[in-house]
């Protein structure tokens, strides 16, 4: 059900007004619709955030993949011995419960790992990083160059 939350306005416009975008008009970015809020409530009162379920599930299929590997081991199975693409069955039913998995925690790391910001790069005690190029003639000692190569201030 679509909620109309915007209301009328009972005022006769005058003729010279146009419309159009108003300062301080219409919903606040952000704010919840009732219906949003009545969910929000709910889910909060269950105990069970959408994160949660998310993460749960990414856990199991990450969880079920390894034991596809680890149940076809341990029967002693031989791709040598016999190969009626049972191997190759449980190879693709691993991989689609990784990718399962995968897809899961790509919609939830935003949530759990939040972006790394900018981080300004610094030279000794704050100063700005220095560049530049040093030409360091073959015939010059190690002291002579880490003498020249010391920044001038």
């Amino acid at each position: 059900m679509i909620e109309n939350n915007q209301k009328k306005s009972k005022k006769s416009v005058p003729s010279k007004s146009k419309g159009g975008a108003r300062s301080g008009a219409g919903r606040k970015e952000g704010s919840l619709t009732k219906r949003t809020r009545e969910i929000a409530e709910i889910a909060a009162a269950k105990g069970i955030s959408p994160l949660e379920v998310m993460m749960n599930t990414m856990m199991e299929l990450y969880k079920e993949a390894g034991n596809c590997m680890r149940d076809h081991h341990d029967h002693g199975d031989c791709p040598k011995e016999h190969d009626d693409g049972h191997d190759t069955m449980i190879t693709e039913n691993r991989i689609k419960l990784l990718n399962m998995a995968a897809t899961i925690a790509r919609h939830a790391a935003p949530y759990v790992h939040p972006r790394l910001s900018a981080i300004e790069h610094t030279g000794k005690d704050g100063a700005p990083l220095q560049s530049g190029v040093l030409v360091v003639p073959s015939a010059m000692s190690i002291d002579e160059w880490e003498q020249v190569a010391q920044p001038k201030h």
